[in-house]
């Protein structure tokens, strides 16, 4: 460390991340020293220390290099990095946090192959993809992407826009931060400090002649307005959103105060999403259902399930604990008119509208994970990890007027405990 540069540590630590597939890096710093942890298929590992006294020029060179002001350490700071690194192309955004022990520094690496190969390569099973397709080819109306934060939602987006990307349509985006450049797109880029917020550019965009707008995001209640009346006056819209799926989509943009004939009228589609960890092919390993999984097949698909694939905790030289990369686990609802005339009614229920979301021909999340689980993607303790399975079976087997056990949970737990004890011995 004392002969290698601040400049080719930097450089060494982005450029590996980036050859191990990570999303992120972290620049940690603690009493004595500063940690560096990278995130790879979404779990932080610990990468390397680096001692104290280099910590500020090494942050320093981060800042620089992002275009940052390196006489700033007392507030937040954004910045990005684009350009090749040791003959790597990269695109990064960089952020920088004051902590009590020093300068949290955060660099994003923004993958878009997945965006540029394609709708196809998502990860959609049969029947959410041709709704997908369905929803794109409409002239009008709002798609919405929905999910956590790294949950693929960008990633979805820009795919979608490939496929509408043509020479007869202008696409306009207003985006906060303009997080892929697009040849053939309008792409423009939020300041808030100027006032040119998200209303403020929707509003002049209408005026441009769009066929088809991107929201980076609806965080407010003007912007959800203008983007639903934006979809009814002749254009399609795509935005995303922070929520978990349809049912609580549909509340939020009711609780932004968006009105229901217009919301009723406007709303196309919704696809919610979150990402589970890939099982690697090649150290894969079968093993048989427990009696809770046993249940959980039964009652989601109505299926008997006797093996499912599981990650080789040991693992192998192409994965990392029996993991290699993330499939994207989707519920994708097309709104249909029975769904449209609901959402008019002043005192709709929401047991009444969850009735009718899902008792359409919607395939909900963990019945779309547990499919992924049988082909061999992923795992069910993954799906068990990003999905709460003993209320969505409840919600499930109350629409369908089953009834449901609530020993599910406890069977749960008793299992986990008996695995925990067969280790221990």
């Amino acid at each position: 460390m004392t002969k290698t540069p601040i400049v080719n540590v930097v450089d060494d630590i982005i450029t590996y991340a980036s050859k191990a597939g990570a999303s992120d890096i972290h620049f940690d710093p603690r009493e004595n020293y500063l940690m560096v942890r990278i995130r790879i298929d979404g779990d932080l590992q610990d990468y390397t220390k680096i001692p104290k006294m280099y910590e500020r020029n090494l942050i320093t060179r981060i800042k620089l290099i992002a275009n940052m002001n390196i006489t700033e350490s007392r507030l937040p700071q954004d910045g990005s990095i684009k350009g090749a690194i040791k003959g790597i192309n990269l695109e990064t955004r960089v952020s920088t946090l004051p902590t009590n022990e020093g300068e949290k520094c955060v660099i994003r690496i923004l993958d878009y192959s997945r965006s540029l190969e394609g709708i196809e390569t998502l990860g959609f099973n049969e029947d959410n993809f041709k709704k997908l397709e369905k929803m794109i080819e409409e002239p009008n109306g709002i798609i919405l992407i929905t999910g956590a934060t790294g949950s693929g939602k960008s990633t979805t987006v820009y795919s979608i826009l490939q496929v509408l990307n043509k020479k007869e349509t202008n696409i306009i985006t207003v985006e906060d931060p303009i997080e892929m450049n697009i040849e053939g797109l309008n792409q423009v880029q939020v300041n808030s400090e100027i006032g040119l917020d998200f209303a403020t550019v929707l509003r002049s965009i209408l005026r441009q002649d769009p066929n088809i707008i991107l929201i980076g995001e609806i965080r407010d209640s003007e912007t959800a307005k203008i983007a639903v009346r934006a979809s009814i006056t002749g254009h399609l819209v795509l935005s995303t959103i922070h929520t978990n799926n349809s049912l609580s989509t549909i509340e939020r943009l009711l609780d932004m105060n968006v009105e229901r004939y217009l919301l009723s009228s406007a709303l196309s589609g919704i696809i919610s999403q979150k990402l589970a960890k890939m099982i690697c092919p090649h150290c894969r390993i079968k093993e048989e259902t427990t009696p809770y999984q046993k249940k959980v097949f039964k009652m989601a698909l109505g299926k008997d399930v006797n093996e499912i694939y599981n990650a080789n905790p040991n693992g192998c030289d192409k994965c990392n604990n029996g993991y290699h990369g993330r499939i994207a686990i989707q519920e994708v609802l097309e709104i249909n008119d029975e769904i449209r005339n609901a959402l008019n009614e002043e005192d709709l229920e929401k047991d009444d509208l969850n009735k009718l979301v899902y008792t359409s021909d919607v395939i909900t999340m963990l019945q779309d994970g547990l499919l992924k689980v049988l082909d061999g993607s992923t795992s069910f303790d993954e799906i068990y990890r990003i999905i709460d399975v003993d209320d969505d079976l409840d919600v499930y087997c109350k629409i369908r007027g089953i009834e449901y056990n609530e020993n599910h949970n406890i069977e749960k737990k008793q299992e986990e405990s008996k695995e925990k004890e067969d280790e221990i011995l």
